[in-house]
């Protein structure tokens, strides 16, 4: 059989710890993944990384494939006698021709240990996705293909209203078969949300812009503000300022009592033209008025 180099295959030295080699597996399957790389080999070097996670995730598996030694990859070899004596033939002879993937497959099922074979859970596994600020204030369903070692899968995902970024849903027993009656693995999604237009999203806090009129936020107003759940009035008080943030309670991502705030963000904006009316109400305010937006600036100074 020919050997293959999973540590090279997942990009990570052969002394990497296992949160290393899942980090590595998670990068590199988000690049490789056939639904979404451009690249011509996607669809092999996927197939490779699964492969590769697959025995290096497991402590047994990994030791294993590290007393087969470290060789060159597609280099000719047979494992040791002693190898099989302590690990297991896999129930194939000593020169029979087959794959890298076969033997530890074989010895991961428990047909060579000598023993009766005993239960293995399935592999878990890990994909991410990614979905509007609405669909996750609001929950969907989401449609997910997956191009696993044994072939691709279709997901037919239920996001339930009020996830956050970050978050992260488990199917149970839809990950790997287990063997000997061991459980089947879970697959867990994450969700990332996709930027917004006009939201800023923190946690289950919403930000957003606020533009107002330097009379709205010197005599304040009553202005219209689009929401996730639809149009409410914004009561801005009287003398706001920029920067000012107004909270909307109970109006960002979430449900029920976990629900989280909406801010409105002030920013003053002023005409960039003015009709001569205009222009001279604007010059009879600054007449007028003694306010100074520097005073505090030059009484630091001082």
């Amino acid at each position: 059989m020919k050997f293959k180099d999973y540590y090279a295959a997942l990009e990570v030295p052969r002394d990497a710890d296992a949160e290393t080699i899942k980090k590595a597996y998670r990068r590199l399957a988000r690049k490789y993944h056939p639904d979404v790389s451009k690249e011509a080999d996607a669809e092999a070097r996927f197939k490779d990384l699964s492969e590769a996670y697959e025995t290096l995730r497991d402590p047994e598996q990994r030791a294993a494939y590290d007393a087969l030694g470290n060789r060159r990859p597609g280099e000719e070899f047979t494992a040791p006698g002693d190898w099989r004596d302590h690990f297991g033939g896999g129930g194939f002879a000593a020169g029979e021709d087959i794959d890298l993937a076969d033997l530890l497959d074989a010895l991961r099922r428990g047909r060579g240990g000598g023993g009766r074979p005993h239960p293995r859970a399935g592999q878990d596994h890990d994909i991410s996705t990614s979905l509007s600020v609405e669909d996750a204030h609001r929950g969907t369903t989401l449609e997910l293909h997956l191009q696993r070692a044994d072939g691709p899968q279709t997901l037919h995902v239920t996001v339930p209203p009020g996830v956050t970024d970050g978050q992260k849903l488990r199917l149970r027993g839809q990950g790997g078969k287990g063997r000997d009656g061991g459980s089947d693995g879970d697959i867990y999604v994450h969700l990332h949300l996709l930027p917004h237009p006009r939201y800023r999203v923190d946690g289950r806090d919403l930000y957003f812009d606020l533009t107002l009129a330097p009379w709205e936020a010197a005599l304040g107003a009553q202005v219209p503000v689009t929401t996730l759940d639809g149009e409410v009035i914004v009561t801005v008080p009287r003398g706001t300022h920029s920067g000012h943030k107004l909270r909307l309670r109970g109006r960002g991502l979430g449900s029920a009592s976990k629900r989280g705030d909406l801010y409105a963000v002030v920013q003053i904006d002023v005409p960039t033209t003015l009709t001569a009316r205009e222009r001279e109400l604007f010059e009879a305010l600054a007449a007028e008025s003694k306010f100074d937006p520097r005073k505090s600036e030059q009484e630091a100074r001082a």
